[in-house]
């Protein structure tokens, strides 16, 4: 009965007792339902810049590709590691923001060669992985994103993507990586 005592004790001085507490509990694991999801936002965020960058001109084309970054990569957390499809040195990766706006929409003299990948006139996008690796709190996957152009031609890139949840629980790309196929030449 002392040892009792001792541990009752014990647990009173960390604030622990007996009684039941509220428990909040936080729970950052990811799912491949959600990596699947994000994909296939990221494809219809791509599709809906482009549609709004024909019909509504680059200014509305720039602030839905900002909303689209704000929301689905994680520069608010830190640099985020992006190698986009059609870069070249010295502008290769775009671990910043306004890297990444510029990929996306052009117009920023910072990056002179971007023109806009995402003003291409994209009308539907889909995501189809090789594999997905998930290891709790962050998800990796690989595979092929295939692109349509207005004129119905089909541009497939190899994509490599690594998820983390914010502390809003908010799933956010914080590697995203872009290239062509290997052509064999």
């Amino acid at each position: 009965m002392k040892s009792f005592s001792l541990m009752a004790a014990s647990l009173a001085v960390w604030g622990l007792s007996g009684a039941a507490q509220a428990t909040t509990v936080v729970n950052q694991a990811i799912t491949e339902a959600e990596v699947r999801n994000a994909q296939t936002a990221w494809c219809k965020a791509l599709v809906d810049i482009s549609t709004t960058g024909a019909t509504q001109g680059p200014a509305a084309a720039k602030a839905l590709a900002e909303k689209v970054i704000d929301a689905a990569y994680g520069y608010q957390m830190g640099a985020v590691l992006f190698k986009p499809t059609l870069t070249v040195v010295p502008q290769t990766f775009r671990t910043t923001k306004a890297g990444a706006l510029a990929y996306f929409v052009g117009g920023d003299s910072n990056f002179p060669k971007d023109t806009g990948f995402a003003l291409k006139g994209w009308t539907k996008c889909e995501a189809k992985n090789a594999a997905v690796f998930i290891a709790g709190d962050s998800a990796s996957s690989m595979g092929n994103v295939m692109i349509t152009d207005k004129a119905g031609k089909v541009t497939t890139v190899d994509k490599t993507w690594t998820y983390v949840k914010d502390d809003a629980g908010q799933l956010r790309i914080v590697v995203h990586h872009s290239s062509l196929p290997y052509s064999g030449s």
